[in-house]
């Protein structure tokens, strides 16, 4: 009988299964952490909720004025257009381009309201503007004359104090009569127009029939004492300076009228009027809109960075509070990776908690100073999903330093403080 002879097997190596940390376990940990210094916790969050909150107004704020400007722009600024005389630059030799009836040629134009021509009158150095035939203020030379048409204060829709403002009958029949501003009136002295009060220009009577509030357009006429054009030209001539029309159309015309005014005003010689249309509400809006967003967003940014600096503040003093429970866990197979995710995810839930607390402030303010100003808000959806995680963002950021720290602690070193 034959024995064979077995060579006895080496035992083989025992492998050390690396420990693992699920992502349930890292949630709880993550929330135990944060829910172990309630108090501290929610001032660490402070910074973030004021950058993300800020982010969230100032976009939302932008896009709100943006829309309003729009708005004002079709109401007020889009149906105005304004004509300048400049034949003295193509024909030295006239004296006022604008025709007489130039009120009437151009209100024939499809969506035109009303349009008037007006001009500064030059007084000279002895005459002025007074309440009584004698005497008169110190500054009384400052006061400033406008001869208009009548379609000028149709057109620039003035709210009347008292009395009227001047028609074309006014015009036709070059009557001294004048409207002024509620300021220049008291200015002047007057109070009533029931004692029918006089303006004296120069040695010239003007009765006033009309005290102006405000208007809707050109609103240095209620700084000025307003005259009809016809008298204005009898008495003191042509005007010195360059005319100009005021034109008022109705919300889509503006840029057809600009270019109709000249022809109409004088098909043989367009090129001595240059129409001015109104500025594109476009290149408006975005001028306005990119310097809300840098001043607010440099607010923001601010904001967000001092929210980021509490953050790593406090994250780093934990690590250091921490230090013994640090060592346990690295005693018990808490690998580094593990300790860095774990102060990771507590950071980046404070900033993510921030983010959503900021959003939610954001947002209510937008509505609230829209509902205060009788807007309506605008916020885009793309605002409201990058706002919590630009908290987020900014959390882990915060975190990395700390956490980096946290996974560097050796076990023995720990245990032994």
């Amino acid at each position: 009988m034959r024995l064979r002879l077995f060579r006895a097997r080496p035992p083989r190596p025992r492998v050390v299964q690396l420990s693992r940390l699920a992502w349930r376990d890292l949630l709880s940990e993550a929330l135990a952490g944060i829910l172990q210094r309630p108090a501290r916790s929610a001032l660490t969050s402070v910074g973030t909720v004021l950058g993300v909150g800020t982010f969230v107004a100032v976009l939302g704020l932008t896009a709100t004025a943006s829309s309003q400007i729009d708005e004002r722009f079709n109401a007020l600024s889009a149906t105005e257009v304004s004509v300048e005389d400049i034949s003295r630059e193509q024909n030295p030799f006239v004296q006022l381009g604008f025709p007489v009836d130039a009120d009437q040629r151009v209100e024939r134009l499809n969506g035109v309201e009303h349009a008037g021509v007006y001009w500064p009158v030059d007084l000279g150095e002895d005459q002025y503007v007074r309440s009584a035939p004698v005497g008169g203020s110190a500054d009384r030379s400052q006061i400033q004359v406008v001869a208009a048409s009548s379609g000028v204060l149709e057109a620039a829709e003035p709210s009347l104090v008292e009395g009227r403002i001047f028609d074309r009958w006014h015009d036709r029949t070059r009557q001294q009569v004048a409207v002024v501003g509620a300021a220049m009136a008291s200015r002047l002295g007057i109070t009533t127009l029931e004692t029918q009060p006089a303006v004296f220009i120069g040695d010239e009577p003007f009765v006033v029939i009309g005290i102006v509030d405000d208007v809707r357009r050109k609103p240095d006429l209620l700084l000025s004492v307003v005259v009809p054009r016809s008298t204005a030209q009898e008495i003191w001539g042509t005007p010195k300076s360059n005319a100009e029309m005021l034109i008022s159309v109705r919300v889509g015309a503006a840029s057809q009228v600009a270019s109709e005014a000249s022809v109409a005003l004088d098909p043989a010689h367009a090129d001595y009027f240059k129409a001015i249309p109104p500025p594109d509400p476009r290149t408006l809006r975005s001028g306005v809109t990119s310097d809300l967003d840098q001043l607010f967003l440099l607010l923001a940014a601010i904001c967000l960075f001092i929210g980021t600096i509490g953050i790593a503040n406090t994250t780093l003093v934990a690590v250091l509070e921490r230090t013994g429970e640090i060592g346990l866990r690295r005693a018990l197979g808490a690998r580094g990776g593990h300790i860095t995710v774990q102060f990771l995810s507590e950071s980046g839930a404070l900033g993510a908690l921030g983010g959503l607390i900021g959003t939610s402030l954001g947002t209510l303010t937008v509505v609230g100073v829209a509902v205060a100003r009788q807007w309506t808000p605008v916020i885009h959806p793309m605002t409201l999903l990058m706002a919590p995680a630009i908290g987020l963002a900014t959390g882990l950021a915060a975190g990395l330093y700390p956490a980096w720290r946290a996974s560097r602690i050796q076990p023995v070193e720990a245990i032994r403080r």
